[in-house]
């Protein structure tokens, strides 16, 4: 039977690219952006309300840097006054079976996440009554 593994030599190593790319795009506004963007085009103040805890200059940074890496497109409206429009780009949509993956292992993994916090955070006071 033929091996089916990657060998090590072949398995994606993480470089300072991908960890600047991955740094990126799992930041803490960027999922929230694209996930808004996937339903449907929206402008700024559109997507501002789309997410009301995001501020106005996290919110242009953001969409920046999406927009530099290929993820959202931009689109300039010949209209007075002129609109501005943002979507997702093929290369940002390519992500949304990805991001829909990690929500569902958040869901299904976050109450064994809670028991482990809660675990690790009465070891910790635990230790620190002992040392009083």
């Amino acid at each position: 039977m033929q091996e089916t593994a990657l060998a090590p030599s072949d398995s994606p190593q993480l470089t300072a690219q991908h960890r600047e790319l991955l740094d990126q795009m799992l930041d803490k506004w960027s999922l929230h952006v694209l996930d808004a963007l996937c339903g449907s085009p929206l402008r700024f103040n559109e997507l501002r309300r789309a997410i009301p805890v995001v501020t106005q200059k996290s919110l242009t940074a953001t969409l920046r840097r999406l927009e530099r890496n290929g993820m959202v497109e931009r689109i300039v409206t010949n209209t007075r006054p002129v609109a501005v429009q943002y979507r997702i780009s093929p290369l940002g949509k390519s992500l949304q079976d990805l991001i829909d993956a990690l929500l569902r292992w958040s869901t299904v993994t976050l109450p064994d996440v809670e028991r482990a916090r809660a675990r690790f955070d009465d070891q910790v006071e635990a230790e620190q009554e002992r040392t009083l």
